[in-house]
């Protein structure tokens, strides 16, 4: 198995291939969603065809300024246009409110734009002004008066928020009129103001969990209402997908008036990209964490091109700005209070690595963790210390029993097992989430059932399935780079590295650092695919050989058991083994 270590070059996406794209000029897109977002796009032509019987359209995607005017500018070139004036004109005089069709643009109440966001709106905002003082009264239009006619965006938390706003917004778009009603529902309007024809369409932009918020409030929202979502990635297989991709870049860097990408800064970009994406093949598409990492770029290179140099000095920095909070935790390992051996072998113990992810915090910290097992004479029960003290998620409770089940299959016992154990993670005062540990947690059983020492300089990481295969689990980056730092400061051996599932190799997108010291084979990862061969790795045995021991060690108690019998039942024991 030591033959199947990962090349430095595994360990980042290949860009060598792509050098001609990034040679050549990639204009910006005329009309990104059509070539990027197809499914969006034609539910956008959906919503704005005039004979749409839809007027609500839901679209999952961040409600942040990038998404809101790119969407809105879209919707600009594909809404039909018309020469008909949408809105009117209220003219009041002294008590008295009349309403008239608009004549002219200029008209108080008539519609300014074909399409307007807001991600968030108060009552005022959205639905105009009335004001009565002194028997004056002084009328304001909204949002929906300026858009009247066209598309209104708005942020789902607003609606949320405010859910007698929402109500009154929904009625007023499905009966296509709108009404004045009061900010407070438990006071009147002072004087009567005629209603207003109103021929609007809403798109609710939200991620997931606000959207099902609103659902929540509306069970049939859905079933009156378009869905669209905005694509976060787009796979990359040919010249073409990264032509479009670069494009698509270059586009968010004109509309933000940012210098354009040298041809050394794309192969660090993507590098960032897949960092974020978590898949090689997968790049970013949304469109504000991409002009996030070119506007912090243009910080380091203003106003000249974006180069290499200016992404990965941004890139470094924003790192170095956001990792105290992991320095101090490295520290306390290197120091002792959080006891991670790194040299010795130790039966029924294993370095496992889990995610630490701190409320408010944006980075993900990768942590070694501690598991250990102790055994004893029993009635074959594994105690999952974590769920007996509700310090564990459903989630990690099915990977301990799926972890179980395979070791029961793979020892073929035809009585009860002999021995109890007990797993638990060292030190450990959160709540466990997730079966990203079951690998781990299962060769710490298993060393502990054959008695035989884990080597302690190789972390692993990976869940298990009822068959004894490794399966992919989630950062596995962050986590891979917290055991290296601490490998790091210890100092180097050539020896120590990391087990993954041989499944998250296309997620690898490490530091430099770690690069340089897989190059220089003064650590490695190993990618498997069974518990076996982990096993080999950990311990220099095959799981068919620990198996072996743990059977011999069965045997021996059996046998031990058996001669502290009477002499009656021994005799009738033998007697009824020799008729088998």
């Amino acid at each position: 198995m030591t033959n199947n270590k990962l090349k430095w070059n595994d360990l980042v996406p290949d860009t060598s291939k792509f050098e001609p794209v990034f040679n050549q000029l990639c204009p910006p897109l005329d009309s990104p969603l059509t070539k990027l977002q197809m499914r969006l796009m034609n539910g956008l032509k959906q919503l704005c065809h005039s004979l749409s019987s839809s007027r609500l359209m839901l679209l999952n995607a961040r409600e942040e300024e990038e998404y809101f005017q790119l969407i809105a500018d879209t919707i600009k070139t594909i809404i039909p246009t018309t020469s008909q004036l949408f809105g009117g004109r209220y003219t009041v005089t002294g008590v008295s409110v009349n309403w008239q069709p608009a004549s002219k643009v200029e008209d108080n109440f008539a519609a300014r734009d074909i399409c307007a966001w807001q991600a968030w709106v108060e009552h005022e905002q959205l639905f105009g002004t009335l004001h009565c003082y002194q028997n004056v009264i002084n009328l304001q239009p909204g949002l929906v008066h300026y858009v009247n006619g066209g598309v209104l965006l708005l942020g789902a938390h607003t609606l949320v928020s405010q859910p007698t706003l929402w109500l009154r917004l929904k009625q007023m778009i499905i009966q296509q009129r709108f009404d004045w009603l009061p900010v407070n529902p438990s006071r009147s309007i002072p004087v009567y103001i005629p209603s207003m024809p109103l021929n609007l369409r809403l798109i609710v932009i939200g991620n997931n969990e606000v959207l099902a918020a609103l659902n929540a409030r509306e069970p049939d929202l859905l079933r009156v209402a378009l869905y669209g979502e905005f694509e976060l990635n787009k796979c990359i297989n040919n010249a073409t997908d990264i032509t479009e991709w670069c494009s698509w870049v270059n586009t968010l860097a004109y509309r933000q008036k940012l210098p354009a990408l040298c041809s050394d800064a794309w192969p660090e970009l993507i590098k960032q990209a897949v960092r974020y994406s978590g898949d090689q093949l997968y790049f970013p598409l949304c469109p504000h964490w991409l002009t996030q990492q070119l506007k912090e770029a243009t910080l380091y290179c203003y106003p000249q091109a974006i180069n290499a140099a200016a992404l990965s000095d941004s890139y470094r920095t924003r790192l170095w700005r956001e990792s105290y909070l992991y320095e101090n935790l490295q520290q306390e390992i290197v120091e002792g209070q959080i006891l991670v051996d790194t040299e010795r072998k130790i039966t029924g113990q294993v370095n496992a690595l889990s995610i630490l992810s701190v409320s408010s915090h944006p980075l993900l910290f990768g942590q070694p963790s501690r598991i250990s097992c102790v055994v004893h004479f029993g009635d074959g029960e594994i105690y999952d210390v974590e769920s007996k003290v509700e310090l564990s998620s459903n989630i990690h409770s099915k990977g301990m029993m799926i972890m179980q089940a395979f070791l029961m299959s793979a020892l073929q016992l035809d009585r009860q097992l002999p021995f109890s154990a007990s797993l638990v993670f060292e030190q450990s005062y959160e709540e466990i989430d997730g079966d990203s540990a079951s690998l781990a947690e299962l060769v710490a059983l298993i060393s502990a059932l054959a008695d035989k020492p884990v080597d302690q300089q190789i972390a692993i990481t990976g869940s298990v399935d009822q068959f004894g295969r490794v399966q992919s689990i989630g950062s596995v980056n962050e986590k891979i780079e917290g055991f290296f730092q601490l490998c790091h400061t210890r100092g180097l051996t050539g020896t120590q590295g990391v087990i993954i599932p041989i499944t998250n190799v296309r997620h690898l997108c490490l530091h430099e650092d770690v690069i340089k010291a897989v190059r220089q084979d003064t650590f490695s990862l190993w990618p498997v695919n069974t518990i076996s061969d982990a096993l080999e790795i950990l311990t220099a045995m095959p799981l068919s050989s620990m198996i072996t021991y743990i059977c011999e060690r069965i045997a021996k108690i059996h046998q031990y058991e058996q001669q502290r019998l009477p002499w009656c039942l021994r005799w009738l024991a033998k007697l009824v083994k020799q008729t088998n």
